[in-house]
Protein backbone atom coordinates (compact mmCIF):
# COMPACT_ATOMS: atom_id res chain seq x y z
CA UNK A 1 0.00 0.00 0.00
CA UNK A 2 2.91 2.37 0.66
CA UNK A 3 4.24 1.76 -2.85
CA UNK A 4 0.74 2.42 -4.24
CA UNK A 5 0.49 5.68 -2.32
CA UNK A 6 3.93 6.71 -3.53
CA UNK A 7 3.04 6.06 -7.18
CA UNK A 8 -0.18 8.05 -6.81
CA UNK A 9 1.63 10.89 -5.03
CA UNK A 10 3.54 11.50 -8.26
CA UNK A 11 0.47 11.29 -10.49
CA UNK A 12 0.74 7.66 -11.60
CA UNK A 13 -2.28 5.36 -11.58
CA UNK A 14 -1.80 2.35 -9.31
CA UNK A 15 -3.95 -0.46 -7.91
CA UNK A 16 -3.04 -2.92 -5.16
CA UNK A 17 -4.51 -6.40 -5.40
CA UNK A 18 -4.31 -8.58 -2.29
CA UNK A 19 -5.13 -12.28 -2.02
CA UNK A 20 -7.05 -12.06 1.25
CA UNK A 21 -8.09 -9.56 3.89
CA UNK A 22 -5.35 -8.70 6.35
CA UNK A 23 -6.33 -9.83 9.87
CA UNK A 24 -4.55 -6.83 11.44
CA UNK A 25 -6.73 -4.27 9.71
CA UNK A 26 -4.33 -2.95 7.08
CA UNK A 27 -5.96 -0.87 4.36
CA UNK A 28 -7.16 -2.79 1.30
CA UNK A 29 -7.69 -1.76 -2.31
CA UNK A 30 -8.82 -4.68 -4.50
CA UNK A 31 -9.13 -7.89 -2.53
CA UNK A 32 -9.53 -11.35 -4.08
CA UNK A 33 -10.92 -12.78 -0.82
CA UNK A 34 -9.10 -16.06 -1.38
CA UNK A 35 -9.31 -18.57 1.44
CA UNK A 36 -6.01 -19.04 3.27
CA UNK A 37 -5.19 -21.79 5.80
CA UNK A 38 -4.54 -20.14 9.17
CA UNK A 39 -4.84 -23.16 11.44
CA UNK A 40 -2.03 -24.19 13.78
CA UNK A 41 -1.48 -27.25 11.59
CA UNK A 42 -1.07 -25.13 8.44
CA UNK A 43 1.35 -22.76 10.17
CA UNK A 44 3.35 -25.67 11.58
CA UNK A 45 3.55 -27.23 8.11
CA UNK A 46 4.86 -24.02 6.55
CA UNK A 47 7.46 -23.60 9.29
CA UNK A 48 8.53 -27.26 9.06
CA UNK A 49 9.20 -26.93 5.35
CA UNK A 50 10.89 -23.53 5.59
CA UNK A 51 13.95 -23.32 3.33
CA UNK A 52 15.88 -21.54 6.07
CA UNK A 53 14.99 -24.18 8.64
CA UNK A 54 16.26 -26.81 6.26
CA UNK A 55 19.46 -24.90 5.44
CA UNK A 56 18.85 -24.13 1.75
CA UNK A 57 20.96 -20.97 1.52
CA UNK A 58 22.70 -21.82 -1.76
CA UNK A 59 21.42 -19.63 -4.61
CA UNK A 60 21.18 -22.62 -6.94
CA UNK A 61 18.88 -24.41 -4.47
CA UNK A 62 16.71 -21.44 -3.61
CA UNK A 63 13.76 -22.26 -5.85
CA UNK A 64 10.32 -23.24 -4.66
CA UNK A 65 9.04 -26.70 -5.50
CA UNK A 66 6.21 -28.79 -4.03
CA UNK A 67 7.47 -30.75 -1.04
CA UNK A 68 5.16 -33.69 -1.63
CA UNK A 69 2.48 -35.13 -3.90
CA UNK A 70 -0.10 -33.80 -1.44
CA UNK A 71 1.28 -30.26 -1.70
CA UNK A 72 1.37 -30.47 -5.48
CA UNK A 73 -2.31 -31.54 -5.43
CA UNK A 74 -3.15 -28.69 -3.04
CA UNK A 75 -1.75 -26.03 -5.37
CA UNK A 76 -3.39 -27.65 -8.38
CA UNK A 77 -6.78 -27.40 -6.67
CA UNK A 78 -5.98 -23.87 -5.48
CA UNK A 79 -5.18 -22.79 -9.05
CA UNK A 80 -8.48 -24.06 -10.44
CA UNK A 81 -10.40 -22.33 -7.64
CA UNK A 82 -8.80 -18.94 -8.30
CA UNK A 83 -8.89 -18.57 -12.09
CA UNK A 84 -12.46 -17.30 -12.44
CA UNK A 85 -12.01 -14.71 -9.66
CA UNK A 86 -8.84 -13.27 -11.18
CA UNK A 87 -10.26 -13.16 -14.69
CA UNK A 88 -13.29 -11.32 -13.35
CA UNK A 89 -11.10 -8.76 -11.58
CA UNK A 90 -9.06 -8.20 -14.74
CA UNK A 91 -12.25 -7.31 -16.59
CA UNK A 92 -13.80 -5.29 -13.78
CA UNK A 93 -10.77 -3.09 -13.11
CA UNK A 94 -9.26 -2.99 -16.64
CA UNK A 95 -6.03 -4.50 -15.36
CA UNK A 96 -4.83 -5.19 -18.90
CA UNK A 97 -4.47 -1.43 -19.38
CA UNK A 98 -1.66 -1.02 -16.84
CA UNK A 99 1.87 -0.41 -18.15
CA UNK A 100 3.95 -2.23 -15.51
CA UNK A 101 3.00 -5.23 -13.40
CA UNK A 102 4.59 -5.52 -9.93
CA UNK A 103 4.46 -8.89 -8.22
CA UNK A 104 5.06 -8.57 -4.48
CA UNK A 105 6.89 -11.60 -3.21
CA UNK A 106 7.54 -12.70 -6.78
CA UNK A 107 4.24 -14.59 -6.64
CA UNK A 108 1.45 -14.68 -9.20
CA UNK A 109 -2.18 -15.37 -8.32
CA UNK A 110 -1.45 -19.04 -9.00
CA UNK A 111 1.71 -21.11 -8.54
CA UNK A 112 1.87 -21.90 -12.26
CA UNK A 113 2.25 -18.14 -12.97
CA UNK A 114 -0.41 -18.24 -15.68
CA UNK A 115 -1.48 -14.62 -15.39
CA UNK A 116 2.10 -13.37 -15.49
CA UNK A 117 2.59 -15.44 -18.64
CA UNK A 118 -0.57 -13.86 -20.08
CA UNK A 119 0.65 -10.32 -19.41
CA UNK A 120 4.10 -11.17 -20.68
CA UNK A 121 2.61 -12.15 -24.07
CA UNK A 122 1.06 -8.66 -24.08
CA UNK A 123 4.56 -7.17 -23.66
CA UNK A 124 3.85 -5.93 -20.15
CA UNK A 125 7.06 -5.39 -18.14
CA UNK A 126 7.14 -7.64 -15.06
CA UNK A 127 8.73 -6.49 -11.78
CA UNK A 128 9.16 -8.83 -8.82
CA UNK A 129 9.62 -7.32 -5.37
CA UNK A 130 10.81 -9.43 -2.44
CA UNK A 131 10.11 -8.39 1.15
CA UNK A 132 10.79 -11.13 3.68
CA UNK A 133 9.78 -14.75 4.03
CA UNK A 134 9.16 -15.01 0.28
CA UNK A 135 12.85 -15.75 -0.28
CA UNK A 136 13.87 -16.88 3.19
CA UNK A 137 11.18 -19.49 3.67
CA UNK A 138 9.36 -20.15 0.41
CA UNK A 139 11.97 -19.63 -2.30
CA UNK A 140 11.91 -18.22 -5.83
CA UNK A 141 9.15 -19.21 -8.25
CA UNK A 142 11.27 -20.39 -11.18
CA UNK A 143 8.83 -19.43 -13.97
CA UNK A 144 8.25 -15.97 -12.49
CA UNK A 145 11.97 -15.46 -12.24
CA UNK A 146 12.38 -16.28 -15.91
CA UNK A 147 9.78 -13.69 -16.93
CA UNK A 148 10.78 -10.87 -14.60
CA UNK A 149 12.39 -7.81 -16.22
CA UNK A 150 13.45 -6.25 -12.91
CA UNK A 151 13.95 -7.81 -9.46
CA UNK A 152 13.97 -5.53 -6.42
CA UNK A 153 14.08 -6.01 -2.67
CA UNK A 154 13.91 -3.99 0.52
CA UNK A 155 15.75 -6.68 2.51
CA UNK A 156 19.55 -6.62 2.76
CA UNK A 157 19.94 -10.36 3.37
CA UNK A 158 18.06 -11.08 0.12
CA UNK A 159 21.02 -9.69 -1.81
CA UNK A 160 22.96 -12.82 -0.84
CA UNK A 161 20.08 -15.11 -1.85
CA UNK A 162 19.54 -13.75 -5.36
CA UNK A 163 22.37 -12.16 -7.32
CA UNK A 164 20.35 -9.90 -9.66
CA UNK A 165 18.36 -8.02 -7.01
CA UNK A 166 18.36 -4.23 -6.89
CA UNK A 167 17.95 -2.76 -3.41
CA UNK A 168 15.17 -0.19 -3.00
CA UNK A 169 14.40 1.49 0.32
CA UNK A 170 10.80 0.93 1.39
CA UNK A 171 8.74 4.09 0.75
CA UNK A 172 7.12 5.62 3.81
CA UNK A 173 5.15 8.76 4.60
CA UNK A 174 5.00 9.50 8.36
CA UNK A 175 1.81 11.56 7.96
CA UNK A 176 -0.26 8.48 8.92
CA UNK A 177 1.28 8.38 12.41
CA UNK A 178 -0.57 9.65 15.51
CA UNK A 179 0.20 13.30 16.19
CA UNK A 180 0.92 12.54 19.83
CA UNK A 181 4.14 10.79 18.81
CA UNK A 182 5.98 14.11 19.09
CA UNK A 183 5.02 14.72 22.75
CA UNK A 184 6.60 11.73 24.49
CA UNK A 185 7.81 12.05 28.06
CA UNK A 186 11.36 10.67 27.99
CA UNK A 187 11.61 10.78 31.78
CA UNK A 188 9.07 7.95 31.97
CA UNK A 189 10.57 4.98 30.15
CA UNK A 190 8.07 2.85 28.23
CA UNK A 191 9.49 -0.05 26.22
CA UNK A 192 7.36 -1.58 23.47
CA UNK A 193 7.59 -4.81 21.47
CA UNK A 194 4.91 -5.64 18.89
CA UNK A 195 5.66 -8.99 17.21
CA UNK A 196 3.59 -10.36 14.37
CA UNK A 197 5.40 -13.67 14.83
CA UNK A 198 7.07 -14.53 18.15
CA UNK A 199 9.49 -17.02 16.61
CA UNK A 200 10.64 -14.62 13.91
CA UNK A 201 11.07 -11.73 16.34
CA UNK A 202 12.73 -13.60 19.24
CA UNK A 203 9.95 -12.56 21.60
CA UNK A 204 10.53 -15.20 24.29
CA UNK A 205 14.16 -14.14 24.67
CA UNK A 206 13.19 -10.47 24.70
CA UNK A 207 10.62 -11.03 27.46
CA UNK A 208 13.19 -12.95 29.50
CA UNK A 209 15.65 -10.04 29.32
CA UNK A 210 12.91 -7.56 30.21
CA UNK A 211 11.86 -9.58 33.27
CA UNK A 212 15.48 -9.65 34.46
CA UNK A 213 15.90 -5.88 34.06
CA UNK A 214 12.63 -5.12 35.83
CA UNK A 215 14.27 -6.37 39.03
CA UNK A 216 16.90 -3.62 38.89
CA UNK A 217 15.46 -0.79 36.77
CA UNK A 218 12.20 1.15 36.69
CA UNK A 219 10.33 1.14 33.39
CA UNK A 220 7.06 0.03 31.82
CA UNK A 221 6.99 -2.80 29.27
CA UNK A 222 4.23 -3.16 26.68
CA UNK A 223 3.90 -6.38 24.66
CA UNK A 224 1.43 -5.67 21.85
CA UNK A 225 -0.10 -8.73 20.24
CA UNK A 226 -3.36 -9.50 18.45
CA UNK A 227 -4.17 -5.82 18.06
CA UNK A 228 -5.20 -3.81 15.04
CA UNK A 229 -2.60 -1.69 13.30
CA UNK A 230 -4.22 1.56 14.44
CA UNK A 231 -4.21 0.40 18.05
CA UNK A 232 -0.55 -0.61 17.87
CA UNK A 233 0.47 2.75 16.39
CA UNK A 234 -1.50 4.66 19.01
CA UNK A 235 0.20 2.86 21.90
CA UNK A 236 3.63 2.81 20.30
CA UNK A 237 3.54 6.57 19.72
CA UNK A 238 3.69 7.13 23.49
CA UNK A 239 6.68 4.83 24.05
CA UNK A 240 10.33 5.79 24.48
CA UNK A 241 12.13 2.61 23.35
CA UNK A 242 11.08 0.03 20.76
CA UNK A 243 12.43 -3.51 20.41
CA UNK A 244 11.85 -4.74 16.88
CA UNK A 245 13.57 -8.14 16.74
CA UNK A 246 16.51 -9.76 18.48
CA UNK A 247 17.81 -13.26 17.96
CA UNK A 248 14.69 -14.55 16.23
CA UNK A 249 14.73 -17.63 14.02
CA UNK A 250 13.96 -17.54 10.27
CA UNK A 251 13.06 -13.85 10.19
CA UNK A 252 16.31 -12.47 8.84
CA UNK A 253 18.04 -9.49 10.41
CA UNK A 254 17.57 -5.76 10.19
CA UNK A 255 14.26 -3.97 10.03
CA UNK A 256 10.93 -3.77 8.26
CA UNK A 257 7.99 -1.40 8.28
CA UNK A 258 7.56 -1.67 12.06
CA UNK A 259 11.11 -0.42 12.51
CA UNK A 260 10.57 2.43 10.07
CA UNK A 261 7.43 3.48 11.96
CA UNK A 262 9.25 3.49 15.30
CA UNK A 263 12.07 5.60 13.92
CA UNK A 264 9.61 8.00 12.29
CA UNK A 265 8.01 8.48 15.72
CA UNK A 266 11.37 9.48 17.15
CA UNK A 267 11.74 6.25 19.14
CA UNK A 268 15.17 4.59 19.53
CA UNK A 269 14.71 1.19 17.89
CA UNK A 270 16.61 -1.96 18.83
CA UNK A 271 17.07 -4.70 16.26
CA UNK A 272 19.50 -7.45 15.30
CA UNK A 273 21.82 -6.82 12.40
CA UNK A 274 24.88 -8.52 10.95
CA UNK A 275 28.17 -6.61 10.85
CA UNK A 276 27.94 -6.51 7.06
CA UNK A 277 24.45 -5.08 7.16
CA UNK A 278 25.29 -2.58 9.91
CA UNK A 279 28.25 -1.19 7.97
CA UNK A 280 26.39 -1.22 4.63
CA UNK A 281 23.30 0.70 5.82
CA UNK A 282 24.04 4.40 5.29
CA UNK A 283 24.07 6.50 8.48
CA UNK A 284 22.70 3.49 10.38
CA UNK A 285 20.20 4.83 12.97
CA UNK A 286 19.45 1.56 14.77
CA UNK A 287 20.52 0.36 18.20
CA UNK A 288 21.95 -3.08 17.46
CA UNK A 289 21.56 -6.15 19.68
CA UNK A 290 22.12 -9.65 18.31
CA UNK A 291 21.69 -11.69 21.49
CA UNK A 292 20.35 -11.53 25.05
CA UNK A 293 23.51 -10.01 26.56
CA UNK A 294 23.70 -7.26 23.94
CA UNK A 295 20.00 -6.52 24.37
CA UNK A 296 20.43 -6.20 28.13
CA UNK A 297 23.42 -3.87 27.74
CA UNK A 298 21.68 -1.67 25.17
CA UNK A 299 18.51 -1.40 27.24
CA UNK A 300 20.47 -0.42 30.36
CA UNK A 301 22.29 2.27 28.36
CA UNK A 302 19.02 3.72 27.07
CA UNK A 303 17.04 3.39 30.31
CA UNK A 304 19.75 5.15 32.30
CA UNK A 305 20.03 8.02 29.82
CA UNK A 306 16.65 9.51 28.80
CA UNK A 307 18.43 12.42 27.10
CA UNK A 308 20.34 9.94 24.96
CA UNK A 309 17.02 8.30 24.03
CA UNK A 310 15.69 11.62 22.83
CA UNK A 311 18.82 12.36 20.77
CA UNK A 312 18.87 8.93 19.13
CA UNK A 313 15.14 9.22 18.47
CA UNK A 314 15.51 12.54 16.65
CA UNK A 315 18.35 11.12 14.54
CA UNK A 316 16.12 8.20 13.57
CA UNK A 317 13.27 10.48 12.57
CA UNK A 318 15.53 12.49 10.26
CA UNK A 319 17.00 9.29 8.79
CA UNK A 320 13.55 8.05 7.74
CA UNK A 321 12.86 11.39 6.04
CA UNK A 322 16.18 11.13 4.19
CA UNK A 323 16.15 7.54 2.98
CA UNK A 324 12.53 6.34 3.03
CA UNK A 325 10.74 9.43 1.70
CA UNK A 326 8.47 9.09 -1.32
CA UNK A 327 10.69 11.49 -3.25
CA UNK A 328 13.90 9.56 -2.63
CA UNK A 329 12.44 6.10 -3.29
CA UNK A 330 10.39 7.10 -6.34
CA UNK A 331 13.41 8.74 -7.96
CA UNK A 332 15.46 5.58 -7.46
CA UNK A 333 12.71 3.24 -8.65
CA UNK A 334 12.07 5.25 -11.80
CA UNK A 335 15.80 5.26 -12.53
CA UNK A 336 15.65 1.44 -12.39
CA UNK A 337 12.66 1.42 -14.76
CA UNK A 338 14.80 3.31 -17.26
CA UNK A 339 17.96 1.31 -16.58
CA UNK A 340 16.14 -1.95 -17.37
CA UNK A 341 14.22 -0.34 -20.24
CA UNK A 342 10.77 -0.79 -18.75
CA UNK A 343 9.87 2.74 -19.80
Amino acid sequence: MDFKRMHEHFGNGSRLITFHENPLGFEEDICCHFAIPRSKTAKAYRLHHSLIKNGAHNKDDHFWRPKSILERLYFSVQTRSRIATVESLIQQYDLDDFDIIHYDGGLDFTRDSRFAKRWKTMNKPIVTCYYGSDLRARGIIREMDGMSDLNITSEFDHLALKSDLEYVFYPYNPSELPQSSSTKDFSHIRIVHSPTNRIFKGTDMIVSVIEKLQRTHKFEFLLLENMSRSEVLSVKSQCTISIDQVGGSYGGTGYGKAGIESLAMGIPTITNMTKEYASWLPENPFVIANNAKELEDQLIRLIESPDNCKTIGEQGRKWVDTYHSYERVNEHLESLYHKYELL
